[in-house]
């Protein structure tokens, strides 16, 4: 399929919602639905207890396809400088999270030859987590992180970290200054992104002519066939497909010539894009295969996308009704973890305290605050071993192995852990 329509400018990209609002890849008007999940605030907008009586925001979760291009997305109801400015996400505390970059790391510089003379750029780096790695291994690296809290938690692990947000004119800036990059790294950033279109452009241009870019997101197809609604939540303005990603690189001078599909987020892709002007690339088997099983599967035309709505509310209904009857037999249920799919999953099923009583979480940060829209006070982990409630939902259900061994003690004094995507299931001990 061919993109029909003009790119739009990126103050089109970027421009307050119409009635009927537009792609913002190729410009066409939206007006295939994949699900509408209501209202809900921004998930990462956790509240001091100060705040608890105030007026918060909410905007729809009212994701589109593209009938052009077939780019499933929310439109920006807010500007990413509202939201990644201060962050609470710390990539820093998910011990296999971390352990999945040092692998990529290792992997990466092998493949590529990279070295003390090469240069790494990161977008989207948060608290280093990733270059440091690099860092360690010798090689030079820069990160690029709106996020001035997170920046800063990168500068104390020695990564040097701009505060900014990354598009073709600083891409260019940073090409003036020698800076350009035999590999640029973005993690579960694309998705995040409003005018895409900037921004690859800005990859292009700041990539060697041999350089490459890998590029890491969930995978629509898992979120569409496994029902991960969890994962729709106003930070992530864009899903993807392998298909799209291929009409998005084309369209900006990219070849996509490679892709690992991974286990992190329910199924996510790595791609691999290189400039169409630099050394030859052919197009690996494994990109083959995955264009090929995407076609059969409908998701190269609107027909993959139906079907999704039915899934998303049979995992509410699951879950409330599980919960209820934990409620009526007198048994207390909590969370773990405060991650942003969580509150997407708490206020699409209107989930409060008299539900889920307390949530814990490692990260500090979110201690003492309680969760966007429904209210739920955020405690330290071991608030869990003080109380010993019956039930713990899981809420970061990708991190569903590292967390159980963590909760080991939980079994042992006869709670259990569950967790609510992709279905609801009650871990065995």
């Amino acid at each position: 399929m061919t993109v029909t329509a003009p790119l739009p400018t990126p103050e089109q990209s970027v421009m307050a919602v119409a009635a009927t609002p537009r792609c913002r890849f190729c410009g066409a008007a939206l007006t295939h639905t994949l699900v509408d999940l209501g209202m809900s605030p921004l998930c990462e907008s956790f509240l001091g207890a100060d705040q608890l009586d105030t007026m918060e925001p909410f905007y729809p979760l009212h994701v589109r396809v593209c009938p052009s291009c077939l780019l499933v997305q929310l439109p920006a109801y807010v500007a990413p400088e509202s939201i990644f400015r201060e962050y609470a996400y710390f990539s820093a505390y998910s011990d296999s999270w971390v352990e999945h970059s040092r692998r990529y790391v290792e992997a990466i510089s092998a493949r590529l030859g990279l070295g003390p003379a090469s240069h790494v750029v990161e977008l989207a780096s948060n608290d280093g987590y990733l270059l440091q790695h690099f860092v360690a291994a010798g090689i030079p690296a820069l990160g690029i992180e709106p996020a001035w809290n997170v920046a800063e938690a990168a500068r104390a692990r020695g990564v040097e970290t701009l505060t900014e947000f990354f598009g073709l004119e600083m891409a260019r800036q940073l090409v003036a200054d020698g800076r350009a990059a035999d590999l640029v790294i973005g993690n579960n950033v694309l998705a995040q992104v409003p005018d895409l279109n900037d921004f690859v452009a800005g990859i292009a241009h700041l990539l060697k002519p041999d350089g490459v870019a890998t590029l890491e997101f969930p995978h629509v197809v898992r979120l569409v066939e496994d029902g991960l609604f969890d994962t729709i939540y106003h930070e992530h303005f864009s899903y993807f497909s392998a298909g799209t990603i291929r009409r998005i690189a084309d369209a900006h001078g990219l070849r996509f010539f490679d892709v690992d599909e991974l286990p992190t987020h329910g199924g996510s892709l790595r791609v691999y894009l290189a400039r169409r002007d630099g050394p030859a690339r052919e197009t690996s088997p494994a990109l083959a295969s995955l264009l090929a099983r995407e076609a059969a599967g409908g998701y190269d035309r609107l027909d993959g996308y139906t079907g999704f709505a039915a899934r998303v509310e049979r995992v509410k209904r699951d879950l409330l009704g599980f919960l209820i009857q934990a409620r009526e037999k007198g048994q207390r249920a909590v969370g773990y973890g405060a991650p942003g799919k969580g509150n997407t999953l708490l206020n699409y099923c209107g989930i409060r305290t008299d539900l889920l009583e307390f949530t814990v979480d490692r990260n500090p940060y979110k201690h003492g605050r309680f969760t966007p829209g429904t209210h739920i006070p955020i405690f330290p982990p071991e608030h869990l071993t003080a109380e010993r409630p019956d039930l713990v939902l899981i809420l970061p259900w990708n991190l569903r192995t590292e967390i159980s061994a963590q909760l080991a003690d939980v079994t042992r004094w006869g709670g259990r852990l569950v967790v609510a995507i992709p279905h609801l299931e009650v871990l065995a001990p």
